[in-house]
């Protein structure tokens, strides 16, 4: 296939509507939601009621910034509350096709609907095609990324490796013997298995036969975009989305920005007020997916980006955001998955020896690295810990013991020392 066949073309029209189509399509699918909403989900009744918002009374698309918004650490805490995930479940938990759990622990339904997550279009625009023989390196283990990714690459008629991430060696094998040309995982995992591959022998351009690579969970820099579609002779996309409302962005073959999906209406939020920014002003991702089953609207991602309205060579007239800038709160995504301080404190709270404690990131090389620092006077049970860390919040990280008044008075819970350079 050549270059210029995964380049061009759209999934569907909705990708090319005007203005003027766009913000009625919008507004039609919020006011059908927000009705149905109000309705079945007894959280959104609750806030909608406590922010005296008529549904019936919905007209303007701006009419949206009146619901107050939703965190997403908040989902914890409502999900317990009660049948139906807390009354955020417009159905019976029986009544959906999977249940998985991610880091949090927040529980993210799956409807039986056609790719339930959105991702189709996201993947078109990466250049996947019909015929791609894809290896898709996330996880199929209660995190829903694995499945979350194949069922759109099975829509565009692609064959599915359900390869997971780790088994370095194993992942290699599979790429030459079934000439893999399409990959699906993280950018700082694709990394590590080019620097494995030519530790043994392996020539990327000549031995494997992939091109095209579609990356997320984790920042992108374009050094590393850059490094990667040298080393593989590959196009490397990356995409935007959380597991609780699925694809929310996804950048085009031109790479300037990440072309807003249209199964949602995306609002770019003060993070303290709620009130929605004007384009090209730095704010917290607030997302209102057109999903009846599990209707978390106005969903603040704690992302923080801004939107760019300006025209795309791709065609695609939807409005984009300018990459993802950080994050509003102490929450850290490493290695794909988010990691929250309080399930840091969870696991160390079990061991009374250990004083205080701090997680360090870096990415030396571009992978991410973590290091648990803990002041202890004595610690033997550091393989426990470790094992512990590992199983709850799905990290293996370093640990380094330090004596007790080592840590400065005032420490972050997550001390985030990567660079994007």
């Amino acid at each position: 296939m050549t270059r210029k066949d995964r380049t061009e073309g759209i999934y569907n029209r909705l990708e090319v509507l005007d203005e003027s189509e766009r913000q009625q399509y919008n507004r039609i699918q919020l006011k059908d939601v927000l009705k149905y909403a109000y309705r079945y989900s007894e959280e959104a009744k609750k806030r909608f009621d406590r922010a005296q918002f008529d549904v019936n009374k919905f007209k303007d698309i701006n009419d949206i910034k009146h619901i107050p918004i939703l965190k997403k650490k908040e989902l914890i805490f409502l999900q317990s509350m009660g049948p139906r995930l807390g009354g955020l479940l417009t159905k019976d938990l029986g009544k959906m096709r999977r249940v998985f759990l991610s880091p949090g622990p927040i529980f993210d339904p799956e409807d039986s609907v056609q790719d339930y997550w959105g991702w189709s279009e996201g993947f078109y625009a990466a250049g996947f095609r019909a015929g791609d023989v894809v290896q898709n390196c996330f996880n199929y283990h209660l995190n829903p990324a694995g499945l979350m990714f194949e069922e759109p690459l099975r829509n565009l008629d692609c064959a599915v490796v359900p390869a997971g991430p780790g088994n370095t060696n194993t992942q290699l094998e599979i790429m030459q013997k079934l000439r893999i040309t399409g990959y699906v995982g993280t950018a700082s995992y694709l990394m590590h298995l080019g620097q494995k591959a030519e530790t043994m022998g392996i020539n990327l351009r000549k031995d494997l036969f992939m091109e095209v690579a579609f990356v997320t969970a984790e920042k992108l820099t374009e050094k590393m975009r850059n490094t990667l579609e040298k080393k593989f002779d590959i196009v490397l996309r990356q995409g935007y989305g959380t597991a609780d409302v699925g694809c929310i962005g996804y950048e085009c073959y031109h790479c300037n920005g990440l072309h807003l999906a249209n199964r949602a209406y995306v609002e770019i939020c003060h993070p303290d007020t709620g009130i929605p920014m004007k384009d090209g002003e730095v704010g917290e991702v607030v997302v209102t997916s057109f999903n009846k089953t599990y209707p978390l609207v106005r969903l603040a991602t704690g992302d923080l980006s801004y939107i760019d309205r300006s025209p795309c060579p791709c065609g695609r007239t939807s409005p984009r955001l300018g990459g993802i800038i950080g994050r509003v709160d102490t929450t850290a995504r490493i290695k794909g998955l988010f990691v929250y301080p309080h399930q840091i404190e969870q696991v160390v709270s079990r061991y009374e020896d250990i004083k205080r404690w701090q997680l360090e990131v870096t990415n030396p090389g571009g992978i991410d690295e973590v290091t648990l620092y803990i002041e202890a006077s004595e610690f033997p049970q550091q393989e426990e810990l470790l094992h512990t860390f590992r199983e709850k919040i799905k990290i293996r990280p370093q640990l380094k013991i330090l004596t007790p008044g080592t840590m400065p008075p005032q420490v972050k819970s997550i001390e985030d020392k990567r660079s994007w350079e």
